[in-house]
């Protein structure tokens, strides 16, 4: 019996060594490849500057990579100037299929143009410019709408890798059956449309993926409380790379970044508890990656207020509620929640391509099956973490328009609002994977497998549809897209729906492996150390 128990002690050992699921260098690159082709196919899916303000974000960075960092005022002319090179003079008539959802996208002339201009006034020409060199280089290399696409083929890249730092984390730890789910969302349509386009809030989500699901493994490692099979099984120095990183872009992206940072660690704080954050902070080592997020988010300060990035005083015309309390605006944008939250789920161009109402429950329902199980589950710490980040995900939008609405008039829009949604189902699920998850663990594998079809499912219906939209326009029925299609994106519109059906099938079956893995490996360890407390007993009493 002795050596029975002996047995089971070791088996509870291996159990122990691997927390990890799988290989962490076969989770990120796995995660980078599916993300970066999901952003890739909807980068070549839509034409150029489709996408919201992304003609203004692609001219700014074409023109600080070729050395215009900001851009001049011209007399008349509201917004900042930046002059184009040759191979990108802009016209007007690029966009004439805007606001239009009845124009396929074959009505405008392309990017170059000898009829264009060779300067554009864009609206972003101040903004930080760390996104902008990150992202505008393939313009040295390409012309007109190549350039374009490559720009945003970069993004996309840029935008997987934060995303697949986020999946590495978060299946690092043993307790992990719920984050496949969680992070599941990041492949939402709406998100990775914004990864493959030129504009930085593409990179914002990502990064803020990144401190999501990082973040809190970095606490836990600083919580002396929890046993070594509850820790990451990456270094903390790893860990600190990726919230360093991810912290700096996230508060670099956009004027709004600092406080985008301070919501998301705040959060993260009231969710690990005291204890994690005090060992944090009073640990040497912490420092350093301490002091490289506070400079970033001190240059994105500083160059927001001399930079001239602060948005201007706006005109009655320009925006609704300009001039109006804050009362007035915090109000508005509460009573107009749920548009919002329905252009975060799948509204697209410029508000021009929306999808069946009808098709939203394909995305709605496994996230309030998420929510409702981790409410349910949950014991204080988890409900006030719910609480918390449920409350940030409705008021911090009141809350920021209605400081600005009288300055501004009300601007936001719901993808403004995507980091703060993803944060909801990525907390809860890492509730749920903690052991005050254990009541419906059992669950954990099915729901992750229906949940991943129905996002997957969700993904090529948008995918589908706003081709639709420019192909042919949505107000011809959708066998014309085989009949006489009146606009193709690059390699064809079969060709890409293809490709992203196949994708998606690739991200249904990885998303349930690993999930059904994680089960399997915290299931195994589980019954491994039930045997070991008992093993002793029973030897005793047979002695």
């Amino acid at each position: 019996m002795h050596e029975a128990a002996s047995l089971v002690k070791a088996n509870t050992n291996a159990f122990a060594g691997r927390r990890s699921v799988v290989n962490p260098r076969s989770v990120f690159w796995a995660a980078v490849l599916i993300l970066a082709a999901l952003s890739t196919l909807w980068s070549l899916a839509s034409p150029i500057f489709s996408v919201p303000d992304e003609n203004a974000h692609a001219t700014k960075a074409i023109a600080q990579v070729h050395g215009q960092v900001i851009g001049y005022q011209a007399p008349g002319i509201k917004h900042t100037v930046v002059d184009l090179p040759e191979g990108y003079s802009y016209s007007p008539q690029i966009l004439c299929f805007a606001f239009h959802p009845n124009q396929p996208a074959n009505c405008g002339v392309e990017l170059g143009d000898v009829g264009g201009a060779d300067w554009f006034n864009t609206w972003v020409g101040a903004y930080n410019p760390l996104y902008y060199y990150a992202v505008g280089w393939p313009s040295l290399i390409l012309d007109g709408s190549d350039g374009i696409y490559g720009m945003r083929i970069v993004s996309g890249l840029l935008a997987a890798v934060f995303v697949a730092w986020g999946f590495q984390a978060a299946m690092s730890v043993r307790r992990s059956r719920w984050m496949p789910l969680g992070l599941a969302f990041v492949a939402a349509p709406m998100v990775v449309y914004f990864f493959g386009s030129v504009n930085p809030n593409g990179i914002e989500i990502a990064s803020a993926v990144a401190l999501w699901a990082t973040l809190p493994r970095l606490l836990e490692r600083f919580d002396t409380r929890r046993v070594a099979q509850e820790v990451s099984s990456l270094s903390r120095w790893y860990l600190w790379m990726i919230v360093a990183i991810s912290s700096v872009t996230l508060a670099t992206a956009r004027a709004t970044g600092p406080l985008w940072l301070i919501v998301v660690v705040g959060i993260c704080f009231i969710a690990t508890g005291w204890n994690s954050v005090k060992s944090l902070f009073t640990t040497s080592r912490s420092y350093i990656p301490l002091g490289i997020v506070a400079a970033g988010g001190i240059f994105s300060i500083v160059w927001t207020l001399s930079g001239g990035s602060l948005s201007s005083q706006a005109e009655k015309s320009d925006a609704p509620l300009v001039g109006a309390s804050f009362l007035q605006g915090f109000v508005h944008v509460l009573r107009t929640t749920p548009e919002f939250v329905q252009q975060a789920i799948g509204y697209f161009g410029w508000f021009d391509a929306p999808l069946p109402t009808s098709a939203y429950w394909l995305f709605v329902i496994p996230i309030g099956i998420l929510i409702v199980l981790a409410v349910t589950a949950s014991r204080r710490r988890g409900l006030v973490t719910m609480a918390v980040i449920t409350a940030a995900a409705v008021l911090v939008p009141a809350l920021v328009q209605g400081y600005s609405v009288s300055q501004t008039g009300v601007i936001w829009q719901g993808r403004y609002g995507l980091f703060l949604y993803l944060g909801v189902t990525m907390l809860a699920a890492w509730l749920l994977s903690a052991k005050q998850g254990n009541r419906v663990a059992f669950l954990s594998t099915r729901v992750t497998w229906i949940s991943a079809a129905m996002i997957a499912s969700y993904g090529l219906l948008a995918f589908v549809v706003v081709m639709w939209r420019y192909v042919v326009g949505s107000g011809q029925p959708i066998s014309e897209m085989w009949k006489n299609p009146a606009w193709q994106p690059p390699l064809g519109w079969p060709t890409l729906v293809v490709l992203y059906a196949l994708v998606s099938i690739a991200f249904v079956l990885y998303t349930g492996w690993i999930a059904a893995r994680a089960a399997r490996l915290e299931d195994a360890a589980d019954l491994a150390e039930s045997l070991t407390a008992a093993a002793p007993t029973e030897c005793s009493l047979r002695g």
